[in-house]
């Protein structure tokens, strides 16, 4: 069951993902979770996000090179 964050000012995608999954590339999990912000890099306070379980772990194909674990 996913989880509800209610951010406070200054989280971001990549903060959550590290906080929730222990690893700052899954942040794109969270992003399609919550497309309405997909253009937000820095949050207000009080946004509710969708937090979903992962369950394995797949990076995107977009995923910068120095970003993979290869």
């Amino acid at each position: 069951m996913p989880k509800i964050h209610i951010t406070a000012e200054g989280d971001t995608f990549d903060a959550l993902a590290l906080d929730y999954y222990n690893d700052e590339k899954l942040a794109s999990t969270i992003i399609q979770a919550n497309p309405d912000y997909c253009d937000t890099l820095i949050f207000d306070a009080d946004v509710s996000l969708v937090i979903p379980e992962v369950y394995a772990v797949t990076y995107p194909e977009t995923l910068p090179p120095w970003r993979r674990d290869e």
